[in-house]
């Protein structure tokens, strides 16, 4: 395999005709050389660069089309983070609502509940005030009915021990006079 520099160096004048020849050495290149190989370039890049021209304007358009269609996006996503952050700020501010009013309804239920307590607690004093009471008074006429008993069973045993058949008949007598003197004076 040869290498470039050889190939170069031994094809440096080629010789299309008796008095032309094309210099294929870079650093010896004339200014005919240079302009012909730019008349070529020209001459047969016109369709090369009407097609690349056209080719590069659709991309610009590409390109523009789709940096509009993303500032259309961001504008509409900026929008939409605008209004996510409203509604996250309305959800806050009812979620404090909720939270306060949950927190006074609690309190409120709260006194309820203890005034409920209350209520029932004076309710079962007053019950058992008078359950005391009434307990104390049935107790009382319980032991009036035992001294009433006691003392008439005494007081018998005592008429009957000292009570002979003169003072019984004084005693009748004395009864039967007040008898009439009520009697007299309801007449």
């Amino acid at each position: 395999m040869r290498s470039i520099s050889s190939i170069a160096s031994f094809s440096s004048c080629w010789i299309i005709g008796a008095s032309f020849g094309l210099n294929t050495n870079i650093f010896e290149i004339n200014l005919i050389n240079l302009l012909l190989v730019l008349g070529v370039l020209v001459y047969f890049g016109k369709g090369v660069c009407a097609s690349l021209i056209n080719l590069l304007e659709n991309r610009k358009q590409t390109i523009l089309s789709t940096i509009c269609d993303a500032e259309e996006c961001y504008k509409e996503a900026t929008e939409r983070l605008k209004q996510a952050r409203t509604r996250l700020q309305q959800a806050k501010t009812k979620a404090d609502e909720i939270r306060v009013n949950g927190l006074t309804q609690m309190e409120k239920e709260k006194r309820d509940l203890i005034d409920a307590a209350d209520e029932d607690s004076k309710r079962l004093e007053d019950s058992k005030n008078f359950t005391i009471r009434f307990e104390e008074r049935r107790a009382i006429e319980q032991v009036r009915q035992q001294v009433s008993r006691l003392a008439s069973e005494r007081a018998l045993e005592t008429l009957n021990s000292r009570l002979d058949s003169e003072l019984h008949l004084r005693m009748i007598d004395y009864h039967i006079g007040l008898l009439r003197a009520i009697e007299s004076t309801v007449d």
